[in-house]
């Protein structure tokens, strides 16, 4: 069935907004075929703006799980022997059907997860500048030569597959942080066991489907769907070489050491604080309109959200005017022309959300801005929660030591830059952060002297493109690798180093014999 087609039956199963009162099932993918599952337990996926149901998403089995490993490590021994061209040409042919398809993949990423339509190509868009890098795999995978080492004797290294690897996904980017994964573990040779967010199955089954259609063999990616027990059997599964996680603080802690006392590799993508430090002498309009967006963009549900802002100096007169601008943005189901900020996940997370504002209220944090009472005609039952914020708020608050995900933006105010720095290097997380100014000096020390893996400099969200790699620090990644990139490059393969030794005294002709042959 093609995408197209794929689609067509779920939407008329569905309905115009998709909600049949028997929703339909998630299949598993194995070995190329999409295989409902015999599972007696199933999750309910729920359209976070108006939560009905819109699909039912089964716990595999372990039958079901070892019988897609058993694919995976089947397809690896021919997968691994393909030129490194032919898996080329795949990744040429996945890169133009996600164009293709951008738009239906953003459909149904607004239906389950819960982004604007605009935010959800976003997220496909980030995931296909991966797919695009990875076609450059002939040049990414070369070893290195050095002829002569010793007289008559040449060392070159080979950079190889580790073979099945496996994947687990968040909720909060269902296309970009899966095509993160598998494009680069297969490219390289290996074959991928996949597990979507269980709350977003739908861009991960698509992405299968285009999968097939670029010809990439059976098995050399199947997806399984679950949650504690299908975390489990991946870190446990000795089969698999390496884990690839994003997701939060304990899930991600808990793989990689699960994973790894099981002689794993693994790179762990965790919780973040983003800060964004405001001197006086920055664009003030250009900066507001930055900080809102970064701040309230996909409803907070970003690892890279700006949630925190250190304003320096005189700059603290413009918080009025960032409420301001945070009052003007549109709520609204995501599928809904010029949305701003859509629901979040789920109920429990907006309740979750709702605790840590009245947490910081509580401990003496100005709530300026309350977005938790907010009704949205026609959608008084999604999982919605207006821009937020909380001013005046001290690093030793719950609503800053903790990770709230969702649009809230916490305010905190520094007399000079060495504060702000000393904010930002205190807090335990290292994903990113962001300095807005006009003085290239106070930039240039800002960049030198803080202690965060990816840094802005009048950009809010400084997500790099997949030529280089993503790489939060500190308590925000665990591992030795990060995702895409060189780096990613490494994590899913491994050198193989050859010294050969081929004695100019052994070659026995110059010239060809056509002599008759005689013994001596």
């Amino acid at each position: 069935m093609s995408l197209v087609r794929l689609i067509g039956a779920e939407a008329r199963l569905m309905g115009k907004r998709g909600f049949a009162s028997a929703a339909p099932t998630t299949k598993l993918f194995i070995d190329g075929k999409f295989v409902e599952s015999k599972t007696n337990e199933w999750i309910d996926v729920h359209d976070p703006a108006t939560n009905k149901v819109v699909t039912r998403v089964p716990k595999a089995t372990q039958d079901e799980m070892k019988t897609a490993l058993e694919s995976n490590r089947k397809a690896f021994k021919s997968w691994s022997n393909q030129s490194v061209l032919s898996r080329q040409q795949i990744m040429f042919k996945l890169q133009a059907l996600i164009k293709d398809n951008m738009g239906e993949l953003a459909k149904n990423i607004t239906k389950e997860q819960g982004k604007t339509l605009a935010d959800a190509e976003g997220d496909v868009l980030r995931g296909l500048q991966v797919v695009e890098h990875c076609c450059a795999i002939p040049s990414l995978q070369m070893g290195e030569t050095v002829a002569n080492v010793a007289r008559d004797m040449d060392t070159y290294s080979l950079v190889m597959p580790l073979g099945v690897t496996a994947g687990i996904a968040p909720f909060n980017f269902p296309a970009m942080i899966p095509l993160w994964m598998f494009p680069v573990a297969i490219t390289t040779g290996n074959t991928m066991l996949l597990k979507p967010s269980e709350r977003v199955p739908g861009a991960t089954m698509m992405l299968m489907e285009l999968l097939n259609e670029a010809g990439c063999p059976p098995g050399v990616v199947n997806v399984i769907h679950g949650q504690h027990d299908a975390v489990n059997f991946i870190c446990d599964a000795p089969e698999i070489k390496a884990v690839s996680f994003v997701g939060s603080d304990t899930a991600g802690k808990y793989i990689y050491e699960r994973a790894g006392k099981n002689g794993k590799r693994v790179q762990s993508n965790m919780g973040a604080k983003n800060h964004g430090i405001i001197l006086s002498d920055a664009n003030k309009e250009n900066t507001l309109n930055q900080l809102a967006g970064a701040a309230f963009g996909a409803a907070g549900q970003r690892c890279m959200a700006l949630s925190t802002a250190v304003f320096v100096g005189e700059a603290q007169k413009w918080i009025p005017d960032l409420v301001e601008r945070a009052q003007k943005l549109k709520v609204n189901a995501g599928h809904v022309p010029g949305t701003d900020v859509g629901p979040v996940i789920t109920a429990a997370s907006r309740q979750r959300i709702h605790e840590l504002i009245e947490s910081g209220v509580k401990e003496g944090a100005k709530l300026i801005l309350d977005g938790r009472k907010i009704s949205v005609p026609g959608f008084e039952d999604g999982y919605f929660v207006g821009p937020t914020i909380l001013s005046d708020v001290t690093p030793s608050m719950r609503c800053y030591k903790e990770e709230i995900f969702g649009p809230v933006l916490i305010i905190l105010k520094a007399d000079t830059l060495d504060d702000a720095i000393s904010v930002v290097n205190s807090n335990p997380y290292g994903n990113g952060t962001a300095v807005f100014t006009t003085n290239g000096a106070a930039a240039r020390k800002f960049v030198n002297e803080i202690d965060a893996g990816q840094v802005g400099v009048n950009v809010p969200i400084p997500v790099p493109l997949p030529m280089f790699s993503f790489t939060g620090t500190r308590g925000s990644f665990r591992g030795d690798h990060h995702f895409y990139g060189k780096q990613g490059i490494k994590f899913y393969t491994q050198t193989k180093t050859v010294t050969q030794l081929w004695r100019e005294t052994d070659v026995t002709h110059t010239q060809a014999a056509v002599a008759m042959p005689t013994m001596k």
